[in-house]
């Protein structure tokens, strides 16, 4: 059976996995747009709900890295406990 979720489903998942990340790594949004080359604004509107539109493959890329992490990280699904 396969499932399908919404997109918003799949960006609030990989929100909240790079805003995690990064709070592991104590790293400020300025910090992390500066490793990964990225402006603080967009890093800003990635993590906020209010980012409605596609993330570019390059551009979790770059924040995977800058977050020493394996990009596969930031689509790990969200488990509530």
């Amino acid at each position: 059976m396969i499932i399908k979720h919404s997109d918003t489903y799949y960006f609030d998942i990989i929100r909240y996995n790079i805003k995690k990340y990064r709070k592991l790594k104590k790293l400020t949004q300025q910090e992390l747009a500066d490793r990964a080359g990225l402006t603080m604004n967009y890093i800003s509107k990635i993590e906020s709900i209010k980012m409605e539109r596609g993330i570019s493959i390059p551009s979790l890329t770059r924040i995977a890295d800058a977050l020493e992490i394996d990009i596969r990280e930031l689509f790990n699904d969200i488990i509530y406990c």
